[in-house]
């Protein structure tokens, strides 16, 4: 059965793997997916492993799975594109009806695929999995999420769910009508909430990593947070405003105070005092600058309509390796 979209076969379920540098943890991360697939759809279905430029040994591994079974598909970036641009590949390339999104680090149990399906045949076109516990993560890391989901969920006028991921299960309506948002900069849970449609939660205990260590220090966690904020609110350039004003009332106000002690014969003291508010207007101006900078860069960007990502090479699939180029060459012809 040919699937019209891509004209390659079908599949009832697709598994979507981002994969970074995670050589100690595929072994466990197939040998825990794979017979929970084969349980729920037996031989139809396919796990999409998107190498996203690894230096270690992940895409020999990766290649040696798509050797050994069928229902494996190694696709390789030619660089390193960043995980929501990796997860972007493999949810192009997916050919389910359902489609279930799992990290490689095995935080998100796969073990939950069957409970997100019974959910999903109640009628919910997105499943996800919400957080009650995160295991194996610092003080710092938990506060700073916590700080950041509640943050998003009063600046963001769309419905993005607490203490959520990407792990997920996902029809292929919603696949496809994500698909078709070609922004740059992505913030995937946010684009899936944008969809709308029916949504349900399954509360779970996250796992500690299986094996080596985070790809998301603090300085990729608050480049990720930049983006998510930006790319959902506007509510940055209104801050940006209201500072002004008010900088400009208190400026007024102070004007005001300042000659009336003049004009009753006071003198107006406090040098350091007014060395120190110059100094913090100037440094408010060079942050209103930089929140102007932060989306003015991003229409930059997104101006030079440039591919997201390119597709180094789909092993073993060729199907799927021939709706990657086409892909890539409409990508092309737009940019001409």
């Amino acid at each position: 059965m040919k699937d019209p979209q891509v004209g390659a076969v079908h599949r009832e379920l697709s598994v979507v793997v981002p994969v970074f540098n995670e050589e100690a943890g595929l072994d466990a991360l197939l040998a825990r997916t794979v017979p929970v697939c084969e349980a729920e759809f037996g031989a139809n279905f396919e796990i999409i492993l998107v190498d996203d430029g690894s230096s270690d040994r992940s895409w020999a591994i990766i290649a040696g799975h798509a050797d050994a079974s069928p229902n494996v598909v190694g696709v390789k970036l030619s660089r390193n594109y960043g995980h929501q641009l990796a997860l972007t590949a493999g949810l192009k390339l997916a050919r389910g009806d359902y489609v279930f999104v799992l990290d490689a680090d095995l935080q998100d149990p796969p073990e939950l695929l069957p409970q997100m399906l019974a959910k999903a045949r109640e009628g919910y076109d997105v499943v996800y999995g919400q957080r009650i516990a995160r295991a194996g993560e610092t003080v710092f890391k938990r506060a700073t999420a916590n700080i950041f989901y509640r943050l998003l969920s009063k600046m963001v006028d769309v419905s993005i769910p607490r203490d959520t991921g990407d792990f997920r299960l996902m029809s292929h309506r919603v696949v496809a009508h994500f698909n078709a948002m070609p922004e740059r900069f992505r913030f995937v849970r946010g684009m899936v909430g944008w969809l709308g449609f029916r949504q349900a939660a399954i509360p779970y205990q996250r796992d500690p990593r299986f094996a080596g260590e985070t790809h998301y220090p603090f300085r990729k966690m608050l480049r990720f947070a930049i983006d998510a904020i930006t790319s959902f609110s506007t509510i940055p350039l209104r801050f940006a405003s209201l500072l002004g004003m008010g900088f400009g009332v208190a400026g007024l106000l102070s004007l005001v105070w300042v000659g009336i002690s003049w004009l009753s014969g006071g003198t107006v003291e406090g040098w350091t005092s007014l060395a120190a508010l110059i100094l913090i207007l100037g440094s408010m101006q060079l942050l209103m600058l930089g929140i102007f900078g932060e989306y003015l860069g991003r229409m930059y960007m997104e101006s030079k309509q440039r591919p997201l990502y390119l597709v180094d090479e789909v092993y073993k699939q060729p199907e799927i390796a021939a709706s990657a180029v086409v892909e890539v060459s409409d990508e092309l012809r737009r940019a001409l």
